[in-house]
């Protein structure tokens, strides 16, 4: 899709359907629209007037401009109050908008939001909402879905007096919304064709697209590292494992100014202790953390942000075999410290132990990973945040704030001592979990135990957001993308403080 920013008149711009939102509770003759209502003759005003303006969030109403004006039909969608509408909902509007057009099956949009945020900020949820929905996630059909037809083009109409930054906002969520699909393209791939290396070569395809260097550690290079945590995970399965190191050298010096770290278990039966059949064919998708990492660094490549930042992606499968690891094995830590698996099925904090130590080992004092890691997140919030833990509140603070200006939802839960309780071991320095209760936490706490004193560190459940079941008018079933606009984002805020 091809999207650029117009400056043409709303009443000028040529393009198969224009769309423009109304607030609820406010006159549409007014304002934004009024010109616009003026050249279609009074037409807004007199659906106005019989109540049946489009006003509740998302609702859509399609008029034909019989000629008055160059797009030949009219969308007209409602964005509810506006008080309420953030960067988060503008976001969600400029894709529900487009997702709408689509249905139309027409080639070209028009999109004028205005009203809500302003400058960089507004033109980069615009753009990034915009492409986030012109995505086919149908990449394994045979046959197009008939009930779509895709966008070829989307000009973005800056509202009146945006100028410069508005673009600028535009050029950048173009970047990031690219980068948004990547994720889920590859949260989308099946286990038998997204396989550890074949997720190493995805990242090596994005850093040569993007320009940051990848290097892919093998099992021998693991093994004299001692990343045995990961490697155990790793030997029930036949497929081979893969460190992938991503890095982006935005400034000077070879120091490590943020290193962002995401689970990537490619398949994810559950181990010896083997998961249900129901719902185990959507644990493809239990590399979500790694895909947004993979498409975050593309991003924070080609936005040159001026930091040095380090991704790493622990990939395995998980699988049940004469050789997989057994409930009461032990296993030995990049740190040194040791293992006690008591459940095969939470091995994603197994490799994260090895990745957060090797993130350290690399020179990174700052961290922060993200993995679909329980499901106890999901009882515990939802679908609507992630939650978020680590060891300081300043830390947390800069990435509830990234998260904030980024439009995605994170919620702190605690990490107190008393929780390490839960993971003591009989024959191990720690068990790798700790019982029902607090799950989401325990999980999080075993992570911390091989996070150096001094370094910060913040780790994301994206259990409950990085996969969706529901379809909405703003996405479609599937993968989500999350957390990629954040790890952007915090990217920024890290080389905005000079690296601290």
């Amino acid at each position: 899709m091809k999207l650029t920013v117009a400056s043409e008149n709303p009443a000028q711009i040529s393009a198969d359907v224009l769309v423009l939102n109304v607030f609820e509770g406010e006159n549409p003759t007014r304002g934004a629209l009024a010109a616009l209502d003026q050249e279609l003759n009074g037409l807004i005003g007199r659906v106005a007037a019989l109540d049946n303006l489009p006003t509740k969030l998302y609702q859509t109403m399609l008029l034909p401009t019989s000629g008055s004006v160059a797009a030949p039909r009219l969308l007209l969608i409602g964005c509810g109050k506006r008080v309420e509408f953030d960067s988060v909902r503008l976001h969600r509007l400029a894709s529900a908008a487009v997702r709408a057009a689509e249905r139309l099956k027409v080639s070209s949009v028009a999109l004028r939001i205005a009203g809500g945020p302003n400058g960089r900020i507004a033109g980069e949820a615009v753009a990034s909402g915009a492409h986030v929905a012109t995505l086919d996630l149908g990449d394994y059909k045979t046959k197009p879905d008939e009930a779509r037809r895709e966008i070829a083009e989307v000009k973005v109409l800056p509202p009146d007096g945006e100028g410069g930054e508005y673009a600028e906002g535009v050029r950048r969520g173009s970047i990031i919304g690219e980068a948004i699909n990547l994720a889920r393209h590859l949260a989308q791939a099946p286990g038998n064709i997204l396989t550890p290396q074949r997720l190493a070569e995805h990242a090596q395809s994005a850093g040569q697209r993007a320009g940051f260097t990848v290097e892919v550690l093998d099992r021998s290079q693991m093994e004299q590292l001692g990343m045995n945590a990961l490697l155990g995970v790793a030997q029930g399965s036949e497929q081979p494992p893969a460190m992938i190191v991503m890095r982006h050298n935005g400034r000077p010096g070879t120091s490590v100014d943020l290193a962002l770290i995401g689970k990537g278990v490619t398949f994810d039966t559950g181990g010896i202790s083997i998961k249900g059949a129901s719902d185990m064919h959507l644990m493809k998708e239990d590399m979500a953390g790694a895909a947004a990492t993979v498409a975050a660094m593309q991003a924070i490549a080609q936005l040159r942000v001026s930091a040095n930042v380090l991704g790493l992606i622990p990939a395995v499968e998980n699988m049940p075999s004469g050789h997989a690891m057994r409930p009461g094995d032990v296993l030995k830590a990049m740190n040194g410290k040791t293992i006690e698996v008591l459940n095969t099925d939470a091995e994603g904090r197994i490799i994260l132990a090895d990745a957060v130590a090797y993130a350290q080992h690399l020179g990174a004092k700052k961290l922060i990973d993200a993995a679909t890691l329980t499901g106890a997140v999901v009882v515990a919030l939802g679908g609507q945040a992630a939650a978020v833990l680590g060891t300081s509140d300043e830390w947390i603070g800069r990435v509830r704030s990234a998260a904030d200006q980024a439009g995605e939802r994170v919620w702190p839960l605690p990490l107190w001592e008393e929780y390490l309780e839960q993971l003591r071991s009989d024959v191990a320095d720690v068990a790798n979990v700790g019982g029902r209760a607090a799950g989401t936490i325990t999980g999080a706490m075993f992570i911390r135990q091989f996070v150096d004193p001094g370094v910060e560190w913040a780790h994301l459940d994206i259990a409950g957001v990085a996969w969706t079941e529901r379809e909405a008018p703003y996405l479609p079933k599937g993968p989500t993308g999350i957390p990629t606009r954040l790890f952007v984002r915090l990217a920024e805020d890290v080389a905005s403080s000079g690296g601290k």
